[in-house]
């Protein structure tokens, strides 16, 4: 197989299942010819699922010299997957853009609720029913406003490479609201949304952590054609959080690319990133 390469993933150093060198001995095994690590970076508090700042020199470190060890057999690359939070806290800050990475992730899982409270909207489909209603008085029309625009704030801001899941929330908020991705408010939003990420020249990532489960990749396959058309570069991610997750999906992914028009993915090289043709 071809295109085997993944930029998109956790270790134990953040909410991943294993030690960061799993990862790189389970792409070996399957052929990967590079792979990045990409922990969540640390937030202004502590969460289950981010670093924190005293762990980040080790986590360089081990990526570092993970490099060296496998140098023979794969390219490995060190990233981060940063969060939007607010002014103080996501990509574009100095402390984030001082780390020696290869690349960055930007993404958006928190929001803030009415009380300035802060909630992840990340979460499976039940909990983020709870969320809406609870924390938002079931409006989820302002649940989603409030999150692309916080979206469209850190791609003004910058700082990274690959946006994240780039619609992550749209299976949970159609789930709530079922006929949501065909309203017409909705795709103007996204229209908006992707030619903004398209005019500041951003890579998208196709997350398909979630494909085998529930049947989606992020962003949704219906948005194809338009990231075409706005000339959107794409790489396939798996987001795995455990070795075995690292391929998941990512046959179905090529294959909905290329049925959109996309004869090409992003992939690091040599340090760099390049066109590869989709086989």
């Amino acid at each position: 197989m071809s295109n085997l390469t993944n930029y998109h993933s956790h270790c134990s150093f953040c909410d991943g299942r294993a030690p960061l060198e799993e990862f790189i001995k389970e792409a070996i095994k399957q052929g990967f010819t590079s792979y990045g690590i990409s922990s969540h970076a640390p937030l202004p508090f502590s969460t289950p699922w981010t670093m924190e700042w005293e762990q980040v020199p080790a986590y360089l470190e081990e990526v570092t010299s993970l490099k060296e060890k496998y140098a023979s057999q794969i390219e490995i690359y060190t990233g981060m997957e940063i969060d939007y939070l607010d002014e103080g806290s996501n990509p574009s800050v100095s402390k984030f853009r001082d780390l020696p990475l290869d690349y960055r992730i930007g993404s958006v899982h928190l929001l803030h609720d009415h009380k300035g409270t802060i909630v992840d909207i990340d979460c499976s489909a039940d909990k983020y029913r709870t969320i809406i209603d609870e924390h938002f008085s079931g409006d989820v029309v302002e649940v989603i406003h409030l999150y692309y625009k916080r979206l469209l704030r850190m791609i003004e801001l910058g700082g990274f490479d690959i946006v994240g899941h780039a619609d992550k929330m749209h299976y949970n908020a159609a789930v709530y609201r079922p006929g949501l991705l065909n309203e017409s408010w909705y795709n103007t939003l996204m229209q908006e949304y992707f030619s903004t990420i398209a005019s500041k020249g951003y890579m998208v990532e196709i997350n398909t952590k979630a494909f085998h489960l529930l049947k989606t990749f992020y962003p949704n396959e219906r948005y194809f054609p338009l990231l075409r058309e706005l000339r959107i570069s794409v790489l396939v991610n798996s987001d795995a959080h455990y070795p075995d997750k690292i391929n998941a999906g990512r046959v179905e992914a090529l294959n909905a690319l290329k049925k959109a028009g996309y004869t090409t993915v992003m992939e690091l090289h040599a340090g760099n990133w390049e066109e590869v043709f989709i086989f």
